[in-house]
């Protein structure tokens, strides 16, 4: 019998996790067919994916991409690829009837309505865009139930945890026996930097990863630790804990991907090399496994495990995130939004390293209290907050 493959929408195909599923794949042509591809601006990249995989669709971000790419696809390989542009385009692959995967790995607020059409509709969502989730916590998580969709988490912390939590199928209580979710992270590149010098850091500096490729947002992302705090407020919604169960442990190895700890003493980790294609591979064929050409750990050559509490006062943003998920989804809303536009000014040389807790924790200062229930107004305090980000800026320069 001939198993019928699996049709893949990949939403931000040209950054490094887009890059990474397809080449899991381009592996594996039998189990899987690329039906859409989205990108932001990335034409030359778009292209090439697209006389590879021959999508029925490519999104761009705007008309004068979609034109160059559809230019650039007449009388190729590729010319029954229909290019579209937009936000509605977007939601329309994620949710087409004839897919059956989204990878959602959009970067940023800018994934959340497509990541939400895909769970609206009741697909596979892998879930590389944490600020989707960040953003919409419980009307995401609603959305997924409600809709029978399947949640595969691809940030590699995420994935570590899903892979040692028990699984319904193992126990009546999907969280028996936990006790603690450990939640690991590199450190970035100032882990052992004096403090007193980060005012000083160059974007160079900042999106130079000790062990993992990645694209310059989630780099900088991961030197402030910003990252990991988004992170933990995204494990608090994927796995349904409160933020005291999530500890941060910092691991400069970037070996051990997370753990989990047991009330019996027990505690369950995964490790593996800091590549992608792991958990996007186990993501594509949960409950199975597929080969992602992924090289196995070498015990030997990792012979050391070094462990850490994070510094707060190093990496203020970690702080932030934990009040923020406290505090409720309009402060998250904040925290995300006040940190792209940080992250932004910092990489065009706006302002300086150390300012983008103090603008975020000043955003957060101004969000709306509790949270929202409607994507409406998840929008509106995203584009306040961006707003106010904007004015801290223009009055920190005059």
């Amino acid at each position: 019998m001939t198993i019928q493959a699996k049709q893949l929408t990949i939403l931000g195909a040209t950054g490094s996790i887009g890059v990474s599923t397809l080449d899991v794949v381009s592996r594996h042509p039998e189990k899987y067919s690329v039906f859409a591809l989205s990108a932001n601006l990335n034409v030359e990249k778009m292209l090439e994916q697209c006389l590879q995989f021959k999508p029925r669709y490519a999104v761009m971000a705007d008309n004068d991409a979609a034109e160059e790419l559809e230019n650039g696809l007449v009388g190729t390989v590729a010319s029954d690829t229909q290019v579209l542009a937009g936000k509605n385009a977007l939601s329309m692959i994620a949710s087409h009837d004839e897919v059956d995967y989204v990878m959602a790995a959009i970067v940023g607020a800018a994934g959340l309505l497509p990541t939400l059409a895909a769970a609206e509709s009741g697909k596979r969502v892998l879930l590389a865009n944490k600020e989707s989730l960040v953003m919409s916590g419980k009307i995401f998580m609603d959305a997924i139930r409600e809709n029978a969709a399947e949640l595969l988490p691809i940030d590699s912390e995420h994935n570590a945890i899903f892979q040692s939590m028990p699984h319904p199928q193992h126990s009546n209580n999907d969280k028996a026996g936990v006790e603690k979710i450990l939640l690991t992270g590199s450190g970035g590149p100032f882990r052992t930097r004096d403090i007193s010098t980060l005012q000083a850091v160059t974007p160079e500096e900042a999106v130079a990863h000790p062990n993992w490729s990645m694209g310059r947002k989630i780099s900088v992302d991961s030197a402030t630790m910003m990252n990991k705090g988004l992170e933990v407020i995204e494990a608090c919604w994927l796995f349904d804990v409160a933020d005291d169960k999530v500890q941060v442990v910092v691991h400069p190895q970037s070996t051990i991907h997370s753990m989990v700890s047991y009330n019996d003493g027990s505690v369950l980790a995964q490790l593996g090399r800091p590549d992608m294609r792991t958990p996007i591979a186990y993501s594509l064929a949960w409950p199975e496994r597929i080969e992602s050409g992924v090289e196995p750990l070498d015990f030997f050559e990792a012979s050391r495990f070094d462990f850490e509490p994070p510094n707060f006062e190093r990496f203020p943003c970690l702080r932030l995130a934990y009040e923020a998920h406290r505090e409720g989804g309009y402060a998250s809303i904040a925290l995300n939004a006040a940190n792209e536009v940080a992250v932004a000014a910092f990489l065009d040389h706006q302002i300086p390293f150390t300012d983008i807790p103090h603008m975020i924790e000043d955003v957060m200062a101004d969000a709306a209290s509790g949270t929202p229930f409607i994507v409406d107004d998840i929008l509106i305090q995203d584009k306040a907050s961006r707003v106010l980000a904007e004015s801290w800026i223009k009055n920190k320069n005059n």
